[in-house]
């Protein structure tokens, strides 16, 4: 039941939409080009008009190019992502370089395609658009130009001011690139786990319901079958004393009849088989997720505090039966030599208990257990993470309407303890995730 799914589901393809790229630079273009007009004919301030256009007309070229030539559905391998953002990088970096450099109020802009490469490109491309943009930050600091000023009139940036805003650009760039990283790998983090929790339930569903594909199959290849029966029949009376057809066509007959027999096989299967399997007491239901524990040197005792008189009975839930299982499984890996499984319930809610004696969850593991790969507790040599399976398990199980709650033993009684509760309700009818 431990399934290692963490390598199969690990971060998703990191290719970005060709498309939000070209909107998000005709957005640039766009303020590029109505700030140049407003600086140079509104305020009337001297600047590099024929750079200024230059370097505009050069990503709205570049912009046009990649509309014409790639579908808006194109999505851009890591290696294509970077050199797009780097060119979106070089031409902001020049622009700003010919327009009075950190002096220029809109110089912070500089971080817009480092920010979006941490947000959606693997951690080297990003690294080096960084360092990039760390170099055009510092080179502005050089800048020959002036901030485009009212005539006559020199706007001087004392030194230690330009320093300040030169920490400020680069603190500004490296802390959103970092928030825009861990937003992004929680993201792709927590789409992979319910992937793979949707596609765990899916395969636990698909096993529980071969006994209807087998009625279904029985119910239609009994016609064709009773029509060959029926012809093998006519056969063998017009044939029979044909020694050149009598074997095949007996030999014909004998399969029909056999292939019916096992269709009918199947059909008395799903009908008899099927109404004491959908329901289960839960007795039976625990019982079913601890047997595939008992054989590995660790006792699993399973002790029942309320009166089976009183005992829920409700449809068998793939869901359930995979989250309890894995959760079993973890507290068998982690114990020393027995794992303690509690039930009871009442009339208004059924809980079970997972306890083992092992050392317990840390105090950062009980922070941030049920998060995607969270995969140790006070120890790392042992096998049996706590990471994607337990998410798949927890999830699963508050599906079903369950809460769960972790927390270690007393200290007299060391070790992890999971309690999963149930209005009971919701164990005695057949919730549809």
């Amino acid at each position: 039941m431990n399934i290692d799914l963490a390598a199969k589901f690990g971060p998703s393809s990191r290719r970005l939409r060709l498309e939000t790229l070209v909107r998000l630079r005709w957005v640039a273009v766009a303020g590029q080009l109505l700030t140049v007009v407003l600086v140079a004919f509104w305020f009337q301030f001297s600047l590099p008009l024929t750079a200024c256009f230059v370097l505009i007309g050069a990503l709205a070229a570049a912009n046009t190019f990649l509309s014409i030539a790639f579908p808006a559905t194109y999505r851009l391998e890591p290696a294509a992502a970077f050199a797009v953002l780097a060119l979106d990088l070089f031409q902001m970096g020049g622009l700003l370089f010919i327009t009075g450099g950190l002096s220029n109020p809109f110089a912070p802009l500089i971080c817009i395609p480092v920010i979006i490469s941490f947000a959606s490109q693997p951690s080297r491309q990003s690294i080096a658009l960084f360092v990039t943009a760390l170099a055009f930050i510092t080179l502005f600091a050089f800048t020959p130009y002036s901030l485009p000023w009212f005539d006559g009139q020199a706007l001087e940036v004392h030194p230690l001011l330009q320093l300040a805003m030169w920490s400020s650009i680069v603190s500004m760039t490296a802390f959103a690139a970092f928030y825009a990283y861990r937003v992004s790998q929680e993201s792709t983090l927590l789409a992979d786990a319910l992937t793979a929790t949707e596609l765990i339930l899916q395969r636990e569903k698909h096993l529980h319901q071969l006994d209807g594909l087998a009625a279904a199959a029985a119910h239609e290849l009994g016609t064709p079958l009773a029509t060959i029966s029926v012809v093998a029949k006519e056969m063998e009376r017009e044939l029979g004393n044909d020694e050149r057809y009598r074997e095949d066509v007996q030999l014909l007959r004998s399969q029909s009849e056999r292939c019916r027999d096992i269709l009918r096989r199947l059909t008395t299967l799903t009908s008899d088989g099927e109404a004491h399997m959908r329901q289960l007491p839960l007795s039976s239901m625990i019982e079913e997720v601890i047997a595939p524990h008992r054989e590995f040197g660790i006792v699993v005792e399973l002790i029942e505090k309320s009166d089976r008189g009183n005992e829920p009975v409700g449809a068998r839930n793939p869901a359930i039966l995979y989250g309890l299982g894995n959760l079993l499984e973890n507290a068998v890996d982690y114990a020393q030599s027995k794992v303690t499984v509690t039930t009871e319930y009442s009339n208004s809610e059924v809980r079970v208990t997972i306890e083992d004696d092992g050392d317990g969850f840390s105090a950062g593991v009980l922070q941030r257990i049920g998060e995607p790969y969270v995969t140790s507790r006070q120890r790392d040599s042992r096998a049996g993470g706590l990471g994607l399976g337990l998410f798949i398990a927890k999830t699963l199980l508050e599906r079903s309407g369950a809460s769960l709650r972790f927390e270690n033993g007393a200290p007299a009684r060391p070790g992890a303890r999971v309690i999963v509760t149930w209005p009971r309700e919701y164990m005695e009818v057949d919730t549809a995730l």
